[in-house]
């Protein structure tokens, strides 16, 4: 019987996060990797940001929500024949993807290695200049109920903390958090910004939690800084 640490060390899957789109931004192993994979996998949205690095002849199998499961069990199924395999994350695994690497490793049958990627959580604090010691990161991009989460947010704001927020697309998005936060008696001057398509064609917005009702697209990230006197530029 293998150990689960032999199992990884042999596995023939490995999870890349690719970033936030900018493919300048991923690492020169992930890129490796990429390119030297029999199989490349992963949301068809993904993938597509990662078309130029992959090898002519590979085979690629992308997936939507509705028929991930089945394609993952297709990637470990070759992973089973010795093709080596590689399943993309947009940004990085460890941000806001640990329900999608639970699918992949249900399929493989045991864990598997994982290349971190620039998250656009850190793309965002960058821009906006905060710390990820004072700030506090929350995602709401998940199955299941976010309402934990949902309070986790409130809490990490009534202690004074800034937080990086990833909406639920269609679901929870900027303007349903902002006024959710107000329903909670947080401060409607709060200030808050939303950014989209970062290291793309950006475009961001700023303002307090009152003014912020608009609609944004789902690839929208949010930060709602820790209450201090408005406006200040960001």
């Amino acid at each position: 019987m293998h150990s689960p640490a032999s199992e990884t060390t042999a596995s023939h899957i490995t999870c890349i996060g690719i970033g936030p789109g900018d493919l300048g931004l991923l690492t020169r192993r992930g890129a490796e990797l990429i390119a030297e994979a029999d199989v490349v996998a992963g949301f068809t949205t993904v993938v597509s940001f990662a078309r130029e690095l992959i090898t002519p002849g590979s085979v690629v199998v992308t997936m939507e929500y509705r028929d991930q499961t089945e394609r993952l069990e297709e990637v470990a199924a070759m992973s089973r024949e010795g093709k080596r395999c590689v399943v993309l994350f947009m940004g990085d695994i460890h941000f806001s993807g640990f329900q999608y690497l639970a699918r992949v490793e249900a399929a493989v049958g045991h864990p598997v290695p994982t290349l971190p990627g620039i998250s656009s959580s850190q793309v965002l604090a960058s821009k906006a200049r905060v710390c990820f010691d004072e700030t506090t990161f929350i995602t709401f991009h998940r199955r299941g109920d976010i309402e934990p989460f949902k309070h986790h947010l409130l809490h990490a704001l009534q202690d004074g903390r800034n937080a990086i927020v990833i909406p639920l697309p269609w679901g929870f998005m900027p303007a349903d958090i902002a006024a959710w936060l107000v329903e909670q008696g947080l401060s409607p001057t709060h200030r808050v910004e939303v950014w989209e398509n970062l290291t793309g064609e950006e475009a961001s917005w700023a303002g307090t939690l009152a003014d912020c009702t608009a609609e944004f697209s789902h690839f929208s990230i949010m930060l709602v800084r820790a209450l201090i006197p408005f406006p200040i530029g960001i």
